[in-house]
């Protein structure tokens, strides 16, 4: 082989590399908002408000009791709705909890293939098909919930929440702008 293919293949090498580092960063990334009891729903636009969460006890995501509670006090449930999307929500989150192991177990099986001394992509792609069903029975069931929930409430009370979600994301959207102006000013 000569210098001029050495090269090449060491070029090769090294972008190979780069792209398993970030596959397998973006999938660790989709497992985690999955597992992360979608992030308060922000992603599909639900009762969280947008707001990422690693989900757990105390982590701030959706069914968190304290989020919840201010949720439901914002739209004035009554104590027979507070019952019932208590019971959707703990069922739910019953549910999603049971996706923790088969995620940490996942994301393991994501760092032992970036440290393997030789990279299989065809594991990889196995990896993130498995990574991206998990994801979807996680958004399937907080799908799910969503709907029971919004049953429970009247037209009345999911409009006044809508409405309050939409101020919250934009002032969301703000904040975040305006931290992102602040940090491009460093550079």
């Amino acid at each position: 082989m000569n210098l001029s293919n050495t090269s090449k293949l060491i070029r090769t090498g090294k972008t190979l590399m780069l792209a398993s580092v970030l596959v397998l960063s973006n999938l660790g990334s989709m497992n985690a908002q999955a597992m992360g009891l979608m992030g308060g729903m922000g992603g599909m636009g639900g009762m969280g408000g947008g707001r990422p969460g690693m989900g757990g006890p105390g982590a701030g995501d959706m069914m968190s009791g304290a989020h919840m509670e201010h949720m439901l006090d914002m739209v004035d449930a009554s104590d027979a709705q507070r019952a019932q999307i208590k019971q959707i929500m703990d069922a739910a989150k019953q549910d999603i909890k049971s996706q923790h192991s088969g995620g940490r177990s996942l994301h393991e099986q994501g760092l032992a293939l970036f440290s393997a001394p030789n990279i299989d992509a065809a594991a990889i792609e196995s990896l993130r098909v498995q990574m991206s069903a998990q994801h979807e029975v996680v958004s399937k069931r907080m799908s799910q919930a969503m709907v029971d929930v919004a049953r429970v409430l009247t037209p009345e009370q999911r409009a006044k929440l809508a409405e309050r979600m939409k101020k919250m994301h934009a002032r969301m959207q703000a904040a975040r702008g305006e931290h992102q102006h602040a940090a491009g000013k460093g550079n």
